[in-house]
């Protein structure tokens, strides 16, 4: 599914037109990564959680020329599914 197909989906679903279901999707995304930019996590209750995650520093292969590098320490944003979410799937 792309953006575009939750954006109608959406429209669909809530009788919005698909410039308010666009707008919503949009504020829906922007309030997500506002979060995650601050070190917050978002727990949407019956869906899962979004949280930001720190990876360790770690030693790499380039794969061109198979030299050994070390990559630094970062943060990286995840998704752990909540039960719900995982039994719909089921």
């Amino acid at each position: 599914m792309l953006k575009k197909d939750l954006i109608e989906a959406v429209a669909e679903q809530t009788g919005l037109t698909k410039r308010a279901a666009s707008d919503a999707v949009e504020a829906m995304l922007d309030a997500v990564t506002g979060a995650l930019k601050s070190g917050d996590s978002v727990l949407i209750t019956g869906f899962g959680k979004f949280e930001v995650r720190q990876r360790a520093a770690r030693t790499g292969i380039n794969p061109k020329t198979l030299e050994k590098i070390q990559l630094p320490a970062t943060k990286v944003p995840a998704f752990k599914a909540g039960k719900a979410l995982k039994m719909a799937v089921k």
